[in-house]
Formats: structure tokens, sequence, C-alpha cells
């Protein structure tokens, strides 16, 4: 059973712990530049956005790579680059819908998002928990009742607005 990373952009506050932690787990240092997650930062209203791989079903990524660098890990579901595979041209990069594959400008090779071998360091240090790692036949569960307590929450403004 494959898990995946789910995103709650409403709890999200751009603190960049995610970033951070990823870097840190796979780099070896706190530098965002080096995180496969990203924090997309709105620039008209403040709005912040955890985007990662989603491990897509039909991963176009993979599909694209002329080399074959880019295969799914059967422990984890999470599709893996093979740093040696990789000729860094830019692709998979190209074919990834959410961006979120990205060269590294460095060493000219893929980088994305591997579930930390199934322990994600951004969900473990998000504190306001906008990330979570949960089972991927859940997710649909968990994004109706969500949107059923927004829903709720929504009727109950309009109910107390309309009795003022």
């Amino acid at each position: 059973m494959n898990k995946l990373i789910m995103i709650d952009p409403d709890k999200c506050t751009g603190c960049g712990q995610c970033e951070m932690s990823c870097s840190l787990e796979h780099e070896g240092e706190c530098n965002p530049t080096l995180s496969r997650i990203k924090i997309a930062k709105g620039t008209s209203v403040f709005i912040s956005v955890p985007v990662t791989c989603l491990q897509c079903g039909t991963a176009l990524c993979m599909e694209v790579c002329p080399v074959n660098a880019i295969s799914r890990d059967s422990k984890t579901g999470a599709y893996i680059v093979d740093a040696e595979r990789c000729v860094g041209c830019r692709l998979c990069e190209m074919a990834c819908p959410l961006g979120a594959i990205e060269i590294r400008p460095d060493k000219h090779v893929a980088m994305k998002c591997d579930l930390c071998d199934g322990e994600p360091m951004c969900v473990k240090f998000c504190l306001p928990g906008a990330l979570t790692y949960v089972l991927e036949e859940k997710i649909g569960f968990v994004r109706r009742r969500e949107a059923i307590k927004k829903l709720s929450r929504s009727l109950e403004k309009i109910t107390l607005e309309s009795a003022r």
C-alpha cells in the first residue's frame, strides 16, 4: 500500500521548515534551493503553497526520460532518479505539470521527492500540519471530509451573519 504526501494549502504558513528539513536530509545542509519541496508564494495576496512530487499514477517525467533514469521504488511507490544515468536533458522538468522536478545547476542531474524512503522529513517537520503522509486510497476520503468541514464552516458564518 503506497502512501503519498497530501498538501493542505490553507494550513501552510510559508515558514520553510519543509524545505530546510528536505535539503538537510538529502544534501546535509539547510538550503532551500536544494530542497525537493518548494514553497510557491503568491504575489498579489499572501498565500503559500508547498509544491512537491505527487507521485503521479502516470509519471510523465519517467515516460519522457530518454535514458530511463527514473524508476518506481517498489517499497514506497516513489519515482526515483538514478543520478548515474541522468544526463540533465530537462525533458522530465518540461513534462511535469507541477514543476516538481528540476535539474540541479551544480550537478546537472534531476532531483525530485523520493518520499525519504517512506519517512518524509518535510511532513515530520511541518508544524502547521499542511503536509501529511497518508495512504493513497484515503486521499479522496480525506479531501471529501475536509470539503464538508469547510462547507459547514461557511454555512455557519452565513447563518451568523443573517441573524444579525
